[in-house]
């Protein structure tokens, strides 16, 4: 039997010679991948795939977890693995043409053995052990190689030109890729808003006096930071995030709008708030010097001008959904502390279209009469305070 080291080289090598003849494409084989638990600890993780493809291995912190890139792996059964040594696995595409599958780690522990079986059967092994919390330390704190931690910079069209006139939308389906957001009855939030956005955006191509630009226009991930990085480079005059997620805690019902604030209007609106900055740190992204960076750029005088133009934002949006005759959360409008809505000069607001954990929400959201008609009013709402906008932005100006 060979076993190609290729793991560790390909980590900081840019994938050597060896790897460049493996195919780019290959697919998970469940019933032949396995994990197994010992009592002192160790955990091995055997993957089976259908060929060869260049992969890397390496530990993350905060949580402790175990990250793996593949070159393009269809990863559909790999739930069907999952063990008490390693409970919770996720895995989809994290940037073109690579794929990423993250593991919780009970606690801290260091890759002991990592090769690729090639002979016969391809099969992916890593073996880990338990480790003090400053060896894993050390090691989850290597640097990324150059250029890899996040994906390229989106291609965005050029701003309009001053006196053109357009309103600059940045539609951000959220979740994709490696994280696919809420789920019930195999649909992923991912994928509802996604081809949500799209609808949408064709609505506000249809109005006129709109140019719309989107965080991701397929099923990929994209970090927080950088879907706030698109909007700056797009030139917006507003954010638009687009969400459907899951609230076991409560039942949750109806669209909501949410905007930014260091405390949260309630328990929940903080725990999806928490909940969408964790899917960035388990997929491999660390927020922390994004963080200090927006506080460091939250200036007093952006923020006075932008907050009054959010609150407007909102109350239009709410206004017209309301006015459409569709359903909206007892509580309509929430705060909450989400990462994305961070942008101090871009007036922002994250859209709950509905909450998967409600069976009535997920059918609307499978609607498509139902869609329009939010799409219709999400125009009509950003039609209203553009407008409102403009006239009070002139008079500030004066």
């Amino acid at each position: 039997m060979r076993r190609l080291i290729l793991a560790l080289a390909m980590i900081w090598a840019g994938f050597g010679a060896a790897a460049q003849e493996l195919s780019a494409l290959a697919r998970l084989v469940p019933q032949e991948s396995r994990i197994e638990a010992t009592q002192d600890g160790t955990v091995r993780l055997s993957l089976a795939l259908s060929q060869p493809v260049p992969w890397r291995v390496r530990v993350m912190a905060d949580p402790p977890r175990l990250v793996m890139d593949f070159r393009e792996v269809d990863w559909q059964g790999i739930g069907g693995i999952a063990h008490p040594g390693l409970p919770d696995l996720r895995a989809g595409v994290f940037r073109p043409g690579w794929s990423r599958l993250v593991a919780e780690l009970p606690g801290p522990m260091l890759v002991a053995e990592a090769g690729m079986v090639t002979e016969g059967a391809t099969r992916v092994e890593v073996e880990l052990h338990p480790a003090d919390a400053a060896a894993f330390a050390e090691k989850a704190a290597a640097p990324e190689p150059p250029g890899w931690a996040l994906p390229p910079p989106a291609d965005v069209p050029r701003p309009p030109a001053p006196g053109s006139g357009a309103l600059v939308v940045v539609l951000d389906p959220g979740h994709g890729g490696i994280d696919p957001g809420a789920e019930r009855d195999g649909a992923t939030e991912a994928a509802l808003v996604l081809g949500f956005a799209r609808e949408l955006k064709e609505a506000l191509l249809r109005q006129g006096g709109f140019t719309v630009v989107m965080t991701r226009e397929e099923d990929v991930f994209v970090p927080l930071e950088t879907r706030i990085s698109i909007a700056r480079a797009a030139g917006a005059h507003v954010f638009l995030s687009l969400h459907a997620d899951a609230l076991a805690e409560g039942e949750a019902v109806g669209a909501t709008v949410y905007t930014l604030s260091d405390d949260a209007s309630d328990r929940a609106a903080q725990t999806l708030a928490e909940r969408h900055d964790r899917a960035d740190l388990l997929a491999g992204v660390d927020l922390t010097e994004q963080d200090d960076l927006v506080a460091g750029v939250l200036m007093d005088m952006a923020r006075t001008e932008t907050v009054p133009r959010v609150e407007r934002l909102s109350a239009a949006l709410v206004t017209a959904i309301k006015a459409a005759g569709l359903r909206m959360h007892r509580h309509p409008h929430q705060e909450a502390g989400f990462s994305v809505l961070k942008s101090p000069d871009i007036p922002s607001a994250l859209l709950e279209l509905g909450f998967l954990s409600s069976a009535r929400d997920l059918a609307r959201l499978q609607d498509a009469a139902w869609r329009a008609k939010m799409a219709a009013a999400i125009v009509a709402g950003l039609k209203d305070w553009a407008a409102k906008d403009a006239v009070l932005s002139g008079m500030a100006g004066q």
